[in-house]
């Protein structure tokens, strides 16, 4: 995935996970930047396996 703030690609398992002070902790799906940790939305399952298909090529 791509961060919105400073543009660094990396994995989505390479983000940090939500805020523990949050309230919303549990049911956040919000994925920190490991560069700046800025929240980022996950990817949708469509664009994940577009990523997928394309790289197989």
């Amino acid at each position: 995935m791509k961060c919105g703030f400073c543009g660094f690609e990396f994995a989505e398992n390479e983000g940090n996970r939500g805020c523990r002070n949050c309230p919303m902790a549990s049911g956040c799906k919000m994925v920190k930047c490991p560069r700046c940790n800025y929240e980022n939305p996950p990817e949708p399952a469509v664009v994940k396996t577009i990523k997928k298909l394309l790289r197989r090529r």
